[in-house]
């Protein structure tokens, strides 16, 4: 059996050709890209990260991880990251590598945390005397399959008829919706200060949490939409009512899913619409069209308004491994 090497997590960048190797060996998901991990590595991590490689030159398995607490250990996860930092051979099994990993770390720890995981990246293990699963969140997606009028008519009627309403009000109002697509790396400086200006226009500026271009934040989305656009696989949708921004998405690709990462609307300007509901609706039919992609997903927590686009949802899930059999009993989770 191979053995787990640790490096601090600062060398990143000089592994990540075999990460990206475990990345396309499964899904090759954008959020496990090494074009968004190490900018939110870089950004948000506190300098105790490790990089955990099993195996040698062909690592059979990878993951980026923090301590927790004073005996346990969990993959890297910050807010802006929708899954933890694990990459590993599809047909490896989670009970033949996470008590290694544990006894791998430092300073004896009891517990190991890998979380929010994707059944359709990683399916799902059975649960073992030593290893743990339990639900994170139900999250949503759109499959891109026929076209966008079967689609449409199969939403429900209020939300069509509301769409409607809604644009003969723009209408009447005398504004002009329209729908821009940002895909050049160099246009993506001043998307995310347009992102920042929307956020502080609503709630999130109260609480302290919108983007800025020049917090760590803005630097985070601006830096990885850049990457990605450079690679064609990364796209902003900015929607105007005449002149005025009203709503925007920021969002990545990777060979079959365009990801949803943030989505901002103007609070002032949108004279009793929903600006960002009136822009997906034009977004997701330009995908539909499109036909280069098979799924949108959003990640985040399914909301009610996520029911209205789609009914497919499915659950994330954390995988916790223990260094002892007692341990998920003591510690109620079994």
């Amino acid at each position: 059996m191979s053995h787990w090497t640790l490096y601090p997590a600062s060398r990143f960048n000089e592994f990540q050709d075999p990460w990206q190797h475990l990345n396309q060996e499964g899904k090759n998901s954008a959020l496990l890209d090494p074009a968004f991990l190490a900018p939110a590595l870089k950004l948000f991590g506190s300098g105790n990260e490790q990089l955990a490689i099993l195996g040698g030159s062909t690592p059979q398995a990878m993951a980026l991880l923090r301590p927790t607490g004073r005996r346990g250990w969990e993959t890297f996860q910050p807010s802006q990251c929708p899954l933890g930092y694990w990459v590993s051979q599809p047909a490896l099994p989670w009970q033949d590598v996470l008590p290694s990993l544990l006894q791998s770390l430092p300073g004896f720890p009891v517990v190991l945390g890998i979380t929010q995981q994707d059944p359709d990246l990683i399916p799902r293990p059975p649960a073992s005397r030593t290893l743990k699963t339990l639900d994170y969140i139900q999250t949503a997606r759109i499959t891109l399959q026929g076209t966008f009028d079967a689609y449409w008519q199969a939403r429900g009627k209020n939300l069509r008829a509301n769409m409607k309403k809604q644009r003969n009000l723009l209408t009447k109002l005398g504004l002009v919706p329209r729908l821009e697509i940002l895909t050049q790396a160099q246009d993506m400086d001043q998307a995310v200060r347009d992102f920042g200006q929307l956020e502080s226009s609503g709630w999130k500026n109260d609480q302290g949490t919108a983007i800025h271009r020049d917090n760590a934040q803005g630097q985070f989305y601006t830096r990885i939409l850049e990457s990605f656009c450079a690679r064609g696989k990364g796209r902003v949708y900015r929607y105007w009512f005449d002149d005025v921004v009203t709503a925007m998405d920021l969002c990545i690709a990777d060979d079959s899913s365009l990801i949803i990462l943030k989505t901002a609307y103007n609070e002032q300007a949108s004279h009793g619409t929903s600006p960002a509901f009136l822009m997906r609706q034009e977004s997701f039919q330009h995908l539909f069209e499109e036909n280069s992609l098979s799924r949108i997903e959003f990640y985040g927590k399914v909301l009610e308004w996520h029911t209205r686009w789609t009914d497919e949802i499915r659950t994330l899930y954390h995988v916790n491994g223990y260094r002892w059999e007692f341990l998920p009993g003591l510690l109620g989770k079994t």
